[in-house]
């Protein structure tokens, strides 16, 4: 893949004149593989014919709800997300962010704006690979993390994928791995500079993070909690 442009979107909303015009901005922008769906049924069905890379997805649908949609995708191989919803509830925020979203936008919105969050998040998945002093490969305590293809492979044998989210969170600690990288640092390379507000979904990935390449996740020994600070990536030679 040489352009983040290149990844196939699925833009799910039961509001077609929205979905129009959020084709018409990404293809503005240079997309052009870009799928629809207005309810869960039609999503399915396009996620059955090509799994896409990202998936803009509204809260409620005529045949069900966001939510619960995204956990049935995700169970067939983890794909960022932008969760959109007119609700903006920070308990629904949370949540979404907690099922392992990687971003969350409360309509009404700007074009614009999604926009930038849907790039930042194909960056962060896509953009980085190949970038020169980046380590790509992680020898933890109980697996090994092949960050360009966002996979686990835990001792037992079993593969796991990494979110868009958890994967930029895990580079970061790589690429200071050893060293303690403060909330406030891992948050800004996340989600930028306007990440206030994502303080606590930060913990939140991190423990999804843990369960997938700790033994124990309740007793880390590679991704390490300095209390008050910040976390520190512990590797094997």
């Amino acid at each position: 893949m040489q352009r983040i442009q290149d990844v196939e979107i699925l833009l799910i909303d039961d509001n077609r004149e929205l979905l129009d015009l959020l084709c018409q901005t990404l293809r503005g922008a240079g997309y052009t593989r870009l799928r629809t769906a207005e309810t869960c049924a039609q999503a399915r069905q396009v996620f059955a014919k090509a799994r896409p890379g990202l998936m803009v997805l509204d809260i409620n649908l005529p045949d069900g709800d966001g939510f619960s949609l995204f956990r049935e995708l995700n169970g067939e191989g983890e794909i960022p997300v932008l969760f959109l919803s007119a609700r903006d509830a920070d308990a629904d925020r949370l949540f979404g962010l907690g099922l392992g979203a990687d971003d969350y936008l409360t309509k009404p919105f700007l074009t614009q704006e999604l926009l930038l969050r849907i790039q930042l998040i194909l960056r962060r998945v896509w953009g980085q690979r190949g970038q020169r002093g980046r380590t790509d490969v992680l020898h933890l305590a109980a697996c090994r993390v092949e960050l360009g293809d966002a996979s686990v492979q835990r001792e037992d044998g079993t593969l796991l994928t990494l979110t868009g989210t958890e994967r930029a969170i895990l580079q970061k600690l790589a690429d200071n791995r050893g060293h303690i990288v403060t909330y406030d640092a891992v948050c800004q390379s996340v989600w930028g500079q306007g990440y206030y507000g994502y303080e606590n979904s930060l913990n939140v990935h991190i423990r999804h993070l843990r369960e997938k390449v700790e033994a124990d996740p309740s007793h880390p020994q590679s991704l390490i909690t300095a209390r008050g600070l910040g976390y520190k990536l512990i590797t094997e030679e």
